[in-house]
């Protein structure tokens, strides 16, 4: 049976997988970079497995080096929730978590309640946004975003993959075709969506008009629940809104996108290290699901 790997050397392995840069982890916990680089080819070594891939000034996981390093974070914020109960704090900085307004009502806030019993000493302050470059300039400990990560500012990390799916009403789906006998309800930043979806699945022309165009996934299921329309959203967010009893019916496949969730390093230079970790954590987790 192996040894069980030197603790410094996992605690860089897992700063430097989460910032992609031993620089960065090296800055966070307060090592040198040759240290902590040291750490990080003392557990490759002893591991007998390359968990990065090292090149001119970019650092990547390999796909040991991945699934490790999410069995790792989850392990050692475990760890450093129980010191602090043990013998810590007991209760942890705030949390203020900056999440898109239609993930927040159709698939975070649901499970927050779920995050709070695993880590009672954390108290998470929710704020939302319709659009990220609308964003406050209050500090955030986490920022989660919906999107493909062009973003210049920060390291964002993508931590899902998304899929579409048409939905109607639940009342309309013993129609021949619900697509032609309702209105279609346009969400604004997925404008392209519906027309990729029947092109790929349907044999009708892709152009169609919206009767209505709202700017949040949560007005759309809105429309569609009340028999007014059909649309197009996330996978997740369409089996939440039905778990919770609202009056849709997922009606197609699914289809992948390019859009993911990243969490994006936070503005507050103040922030909670270990309940930040925790979060992101449990995140990836949830997100994983």
């Amino acid at each position: 049976m192996p040894k069980l790997p030197n603790l410094i050397w996992l605690r860089s392995f897992e700063c430097a997988a989460r910032h992609m840069s031993f620089t960065t982890a090296a800055q966070e916990l307060g090592v040198t970079q040759t240290a902590l680089s040291l750490h990080v080819r003392s557990l490759e070594t002893d591991l007998g497995c390359k968990l990065f891939t090292r090149a001119a000034r970019k650092l990547s996981l390999t796909e040991v080096g991945q699934a490790y390093a999410f069995s790792i974070r989850r392990a050692l914020t475990e760890i450093d929730l129980s010191t602090n109960s043990l013998f810590g704090v007991t209760h942890l900085q705030e949390l203020t978590v900056r999440v898109p307004i239609s993930t927040s009502a159709l698939f975070l806030a649901p499970r927050l309640p779920e995050f709070a019993r695993k880590y009672p000493e954390v108290s998470v302050r929710l704020v939302s946004n319709i659009w990220a470059e609308s964003a406050g300039k209050e500090d955030v400990d986490v920022e989660l975003r919906l999107g493909v990560d062009d973003w210049s500012r920060g390291t964002a990390k993508a931590i899902s993959t998304e899929r579409i799916v048409p939905i109607a009403p639940k009342s309309h789906m013993a129609s021949s075709d619900v697509f032609t006998n309702l209105p279609f309800v346009q969400i604004l930043g997925f404008q392209d969506m519906w027309q990729r979806y029947v092109t790929k699945f349907r044999e009708q022309p892709a152009e169609v008009t919206p009767t209505y165009s709202v700017d949040t996934t949560i007005a759309a299921i809105d429309i569609v629940a009340a028999g007014g329309g059909y649309s197009v959203v996330l996978e997740r967010f369409a089996n939440t809104a039905i778990a919770s009893g609202r009056s849709i019916a997922i009606a197609g496949q699914a289809m992948p996108i390019e859009q993911a969730h990243h969490i994006v390093a936070g503005q507050n230079l103040n922030s909670n290290n270990i309940a930040r970790q925790f979060f992101e954590a449990w995140l990836e987790t949830v997100f994983a699901e």
